[in-house]
């Protein structure tokens, strides 16, 4: 009886591992088969019902379900599905997923990340070969990136230097200009103070020249006045002789003819004096 009940129940658990192993098969095909039609939700959801609800551990799972939310543009879980792969045993699932973090990465634009896990794939599986290309490939990037940088940085350099040059030349420019018009100013004042001297040097002459003529002007009688003393002389002349007259007791009359003598004796002493000549005259020439 017990033998009986033993082959029951040993029958009845192999009859549920059946349907177990059957299902799980299912599930697995149906999920892929939506993810190469791109039904992504399928896929993802078979997945979780295998790892959740079966409760099947299988880390080509766990990496299918990544792949899914890869595809499906879901990058913080696909991110978090790899990175918990990066430890597992198996190899192979352990490449996939490093090159997977790498692909992420270099979307991310990390690419020194990215090349690292690129490398760790082709450690844990060196037949992997297109972490090998992307490797290569991220590698080049990398190193034309870095020239492009060091070109770049020794470009703004000189374009620093350029425009620090460019700087001291306008602000030595600006300064020889403002010397220039310093120099231009001090000549101006300089030629404006000779102007002004000059001017005044001909005032004080023209000054001078007219201090002068007043001078001479009141230095020379007018012309009544000249007239005037002229008859005062004569008249101061001839009173000495009409005293020394009166002294002689000649009288009046006889001393204007004395006078009037004198004065004709002195007009022709004159008229003698100009005719004389000076030199002898040429005969041949006329006397004018």
């Amino acid at each position: 009886m017990r033998i009986v009940l033993v082959i029951l129940l040993l029958i009845g658990t192999g009859f549920n591992d059946i349907d177990r192993i059957a299902k799980a098969n299912k599930l697995k095909k149906e999920a892929r088969e939506a993810f190469q039609n791109g039904d992504y939700s399928t896929a993802i959801s078979n997945y979780h019902y295998l790892l959740d609800s079966m409760k099947i551990d299988d880390d080509k799972i766990r990496l299918n379900l990544a792949n899914a939310y890869h595809q499906s543009k879901d990058t913080t879980n696909s991110q978090n599905g790899y990175s918990g792969l990066t430890s597992s045993n198996n190899k192979l699932v352990q490449s996939t997923a490093h090159q997977q973090m790498g692909v992420i990465q270099n979307q991310q634009k990390k690419y020194k990340e990215a090349l690292q896990s690129f490398k760790n794939a082709i450690k844990a599986n060196p037949a992997n070969e297109d972490a090998r290309y992307n490797y290569e490939l991220l590698k080049k990037l990398i190193k034309e990136q870095e020239e492009q940088q060091k070109d770049q940085q020794n470009e703004d350099q000189d374009n620093k230097e350029q425009e620090k040059q460019d700087q001291q030349n306008k602000e030595q420019e600006q300064k020889n200009k403002e010397q220039e018009n310093k120099d231009q100013q001090q000549k101006d004042q300089e030629k404006k103070e000779g102007e002004n001297e000059e001017e005044n040097k001909d005032q004080k002459e023209k000054e001078g020249e007219e201090e002068g003529d007043e001078k001479k002007e009141k230095q020379q009688p007018k012309e009544g006045e000249q007239e005037e003393n002229d008859k005062k002389d004569a008249e101061q002349n001839e009173m000495p002789q009409q005293s020394e007259m009166k002294e002689m007791k000649i009288s009046e009359e006889k001393a204007k003819m004395i006078l009037e003598a004198m004065k004709n004796n002195e007009i022709q002493y004159f008229q003698q004096n100009k005719r004389k000549p000076t030199k002898r005259k040429d005969s041949g020439k006329p006397d004018w």
